[in-house]
């Protein structure tokens, strides 16, 4: 199966990234066809600073390096090294009714928390939609939130081929439950927007801070706690064995357990989890060539696949 995923490189790593969408998408690499880019032309219906986008797309590509991405099994590339993919989008865009693009809830959302109602925000599905057509990708894994975004892929695909003749593979969606809400310090989903996220990346002092301000309930050191409603073993659970879960739920329903301790354990597995990344990411940070070739191979790579598809498209559209 051939299976595509981006990231939009939007800022620091946290652990709502790593656990919600790095780590699913690593574990891809090792059952399918991958192909995985960084969405830095998405990104720009928000982020308008060229520096801050220059800086958040390189750390993109540090972080998947280092937390195990295989230059090797997965096509890990920048979508703006790949300019047949807005080809694509305004010849996809011709046939992309107005209002299956109005009807798309995600606009609306984000207008009404004060984006700005630009086009690029508006025809965001129709370059979503060029980024999974243009490689043919069959599987496509998206939260709950861009589902809708998939389905209108499928439409345009299917309108295409309707019109042109059989050209594009159907996308399928992969909605993966499983670790895709984190909650953040706070209770609420881990979000950058919230303020409320947990560095992968950051110092140990700021590691320690943003751990031990989870917030917890008012129950005094004595009280016998509910694991099954606590942020602190939530959180936990996503670092510790089977039996460590086990062994720390039994000592909050028993009591004598405050909730400092827990915070402090689950920073020694974090810190112990995250450690081999660190190591490899500030060796990655010290040979930005290597990055570099790695990033323009995925692109070659990505092209190799695109090329034929566009000969495809435009020759079905009579451009050529």
């Amino acid at each position: 199966m051939r299976v595509l995923t981006g990231v939009q490189p939007t800022g620091k790593l946290h652990w709502g990234n790593y656990f919600g969408a790095l780590r699913p998408a690593l574990d891809l690499q090792e059952q399918h066809e991958t192909f995985l880019f960084i969405a830095n032309y998405h990104s720009l219906t928000s982020l308008h600073d060229p520096e801050t986008l220059k800086r958040n797309t390189l750390d993109i590509a540090l972080d998947y390096l280092a937390c195990g991405l295989d230059p090797e099994k997965s096509v890990f590339y920048r979508q703006s090294d790949v300019p047949q993919v807005t080809e694509l989008t305004w010849l996809l865009s011709v046939l992309t009714p107005m209002g299956l693009l109005e009807r798309a809830t995600s606009y609306k959302d984000k207008v009404a928390k004060g984006m700005d109602a630009t086009h690029g925000l508006f025809s965001y599905p129709v370059l979503m939609a060029a980024d999974i057509l243009a490689v043919n990708a069959e599987l496509v894994p998206v939260g709950k939130d861009q589902k809708q975004h998939l389905e209108i892929t499928r439409d345009i695909a299917g309108k295409f081929n309707l019109a042109f003749g059989e050209t594009f593979t159907i996308p399928d969606p992969m909605i993966q439950e499983h670790g895709a809400v984190v909650p953040g310090t706070d209770g609420q989903k881990m979000s950058k927007s919230y303020n409320n996220t947990i560095p992968v990346f950051g110092s140990a002092k700021q590691l320690k801070q943003a751990v031990m301000s989870i917030v917890t309930d008012s129950k005094e050191l004595d009280d016998p706690k509910d694991p099954d409603t606590c942020n602190v073993f939530a959180l936990y659970k996503l670092f510790a064995s089977h039996e460590q879960q086990e062994d720390l739920a039994g000592r909050y329903r028993a009591g004598g357990l405050g909730y400092g301790h827990a915070k402090k354990e689950l920073l020694e597995l974090a810190t112990d989890y995250f450690a081999p990344m660190k190591t490899k990411r500030e060796e990655l940070e010290n040979n930005l060539d290597y990055v570099d070739e790695v990033m323009a191979k995925g692109s070659e790579k990505a092209a190799e696949v695109i090329n034929p598809v566009m000969v495809s498209v435009r020759k079905a559209m009579g451009i050529n």
